[in-house]
């Protein structure tokens, strides 16, 4: 398992530190993120794109990805400005990827509009992400209130695109998990996203952001489960830790609770 780190992990680490535990735990490579402004964070905390991704260079990691756009499925002049410069914030740091997040507030949900608005942003995408050779990770969100919940119809959408050159899907063990499963699409994976959900009293329509744990023997998301079937399944790229829980976020040592997770998870896996 190649294990990465999302920066929304560890949000108060600066880069820097951020690169240095993400190297200490033996990860091949981490995401950086762009929407931590309620921190006071700019991206690479304002450091130049070039000289973030010589950083992480020097430390032995790949800068994987950077997200991101949202809602990138509401198509608009606002939204192709924000790809094209997130696209030239990645290939000025040498990014792999860069990340589109669809619309999450209970709008533009119908049956037929959701398919619309995402294709939509898609092919206006896909020439710019050609003229970069650049990819986009596109993650379906499994709240009840998300535009672009299940993998099957922005599979579907991508393929009609023919632009499986350029999109790949994130697998998030949470998002998958709530929005019922379904295939797996293993050779369209870009990445996985992994957290648990620990808490036995949530229901899961009240599973949210803020109660995505690290993984250890209480999962109720099944990570293992679903991180075996995508590796049996021919996927072999990262495997990376995006916990949004403040408790996580806080912790005092997140090197050792990081690492015990991802060791946890490896256990298990090699266990079958």
């Amino acid at each position: 398992m190649q294990r990465a780190l999302n920066q929304m992990t560890v949000p108060h680490l600066s880069f820097e530190a951020f690169l240095d535990l993400a190297a200490d735990i033996g990860c091949v490579g981490v995401e950086a993120r762009n929407d931590m402004d309620a921190l006071g964070r700019p991206l690479f905390d304002g450091m130049a794109a070039e000289a973030a991704g010589a950083l992480a260079l020097a430390k032995g990691l790949r800068l994987i990805g950077l997200s991101q756009v949202y809602p990138f499925n509401s198509w608009d002049e606002t939204r192709a400005s924000e790809v094209a410069g997130l696209i030239a914030t990645a290939k000025a740091a040498g990014a792999e990827t860069i990340s589109l997040i669809p619309r999450n507030d209970g709008t533009g949900l119908g049956n037929g509009e959701r398919q619309a608005n995402a294709r939509i942003a898609l092919k206006a995408i896909y020439p710019m992400l050609v003229a970069a050779d650049m990819r986009a990770l596109v993650e379906p969100l499994g709240f009840g209130r998300s535009s672009l919940r299940f993998k099957e119809e922005v599979v579907g959408i991508i393929n009609d695109l023919q632009a499986t050159d350029r999109f790949k899907l994130v697998h998030d063990t949470f998002h998958h998990f709530l929005s019922g499963g379904g295939p797996l699409y293993p050779e369209q994976t870009g990445i996985i996203h992994i957290s648990a959900i620990v808490d036995p009293s949530l229901s899961v329509g009240a599973m949210e952001d803020e109660h995505r744990v690290l993984v250890d023997e209480r999962d109720r998301l099944e990570n293992v489960s679903q991180i075996k079937a995508l590796l049996d399944s021919g996927y072999d790229g990262p495997v990376s830790y995006e916990c949004f829980s403040p408790k996580t976020q806080a912790l005092s040592d997140p090197k050792t609770a990081i690492s015990q997770s991802f060791a946890f998870i490896e256990a298990k896996l090699a266990r079958g």
